[in-house]
């Protein structure tokens, strides 16, 4: 299949490529699978957005992936919860993601609900295509970059997204191949998550409930990407530059690595940790806690592997879409004033959706 015509002499008409390509319905996956060994160039990014790609092996540095905390959950409800506060406070303050290990799920559970997504992608095209579309009536879509016409760049990875909460698709429109294990795992990230809301309520200061008062749990949604090889990954990236625009994102990844968070001017690897979930701070927590969590810059290398890399995020959002959210009064005071205005969560899901990921927009769109 050649994805990427051109228009006589007129030269590469992306609009055309772009739109050939989707309504090929193939993604990217499609793409290796047809024996591709360069990529279309509506992929291509430009080299000032690859800087940095290639992760450092300067020996003078502590381990990329050391400096992202790892949280240990054993004993939350003894009397190490104080110190696992301090440390998921320290965490959230300083980079914005942490793993957490000891969670209470099962390592079955997290093997499954990877598998059942790699298989989903691993279906023969003419089978997984019957699910290609942009539209999220129905709960549940599967395509490639959900902004891919309106990037600069596209980027190399598929995407199943499905909305759980507060009211999860019709089971029938649920694909059968992952139906189970999502539904599973989204029961155990509402229980992890819920511990996880009030140890970030206990750092701040708070109500233990307080986040969970707002509704922080009921909005959820999964986007749970494939990353294929690429024949070229040195051009090209599987997720650009963003901060994730809910409450807490939960992420399971497979074991290949190729996540980078932003601290200061590095990135830093979050090299899989087994067994661990990711846990990174989103713009409406930034602006909830006035600044005293933050939402940090994170992407996705292109995958150089032949073996695929799977990731499942699921993104925790206030459940009231109508509802203003604003930093909580407990946290400002004539000493320190509100640093963002008040929102709604349709306010900040439209700005988020009807653009390119891109950097932390929201937040400082928001910001007084």
């Amino acid at each position: 299949m050649t994805i990427g015509a051109t228009t006589g002499d007129h030269g590469y008409d992306r609009a055309t490529a772009v739109k050939e390509f989707d309504e090929s319905k193939i993604g990217v996956k499609g793409l290796v699978d047809s024996g591709a060994t360069t990529i279309p160039p509506f992929f291509i990014h430009p080299p000032e957005t690859l800087t940095n790609s290639t992760p450092s092996t300067r020996s003078t540095a502590p381990p990329a992936s050391d400096l992202i905390p790892v949280v240990d959950l054993t004993g939350v409800d003894s009397d190490r919860r104080s110190r696992i506060v301090e440390q998921i406070r320290y965490a959230s303050k300083e980079f914005g993601f942490f793993h957490v290990i000891n969670h209470g799920v099962p390592s079955d559970v997290i093997n499954r609900t990877i598998e059942a997504i790699r298989a989903f992608n691993e279906q023969p095209t003419e089978v997984k295509s019957q699910h290609y579309t942009r539209e999220m009536g129905r709960g549940v879509s599967f395509s490639t970059n959900f902004d891919l016409f309106k990037s600069k760049a596209a980027s190399w990875r598929d995407t199943i997204q499905m909305r759980l909460g507060p009211v999860p698709p019709d089971f029938e429109h649920i694909p059968e191949i992952f139906r189970r294990e999502v539904l599973e795992w989204d029961q155990h990230v509402r229980r992890v998550g819920e511990v996880l809301m009030e140890i970030l309520s206990e750092g701040l200061g708070v109500t233990p409930e307080r986040l969970k008062e707002l509704s922080c749990l009921e909005g959820r949604l999964m986007a749970a990407h494939y990353y294929p090889f690429c024949p070229q990954p040195d051009l090209t990236l599987g997720i650009t530059p963003h901060t994730d625009p809910g409450v807490l994102t939960m992420l399971l990844q497979n074991h290949i690595g190729g996540l980078q968070v932003k601290y200061g001017d590095e990135w830093l690897e979050a090299k899989p940790v087994p067994d661990a979930l990711v846990i990174n701070i989103g713009d409406i927590l930034q602006m909830i806690s006035n600044d005293e969590y933050k939402s940090v810059e994170h992407r996705v290398l292109a995958n150089p592997h032949r073996e695929s890399r799977i990731s499942i995020a699921i993104f925790l959002n206030p459940g009231k879409r109508e509802d203003l959210y604003g930093p909580l009064p407990e946290l400002t005071s004539p000493e320190k004033p509100a640093l963002f205005q008040h929102f709604t969560l349709i306010e900040c899901m439209k700005r988020f959706f009807t653009k390119e990921l891109d950097g932390k927009s929201m937040v400082n769109f928001f910001r007084l």
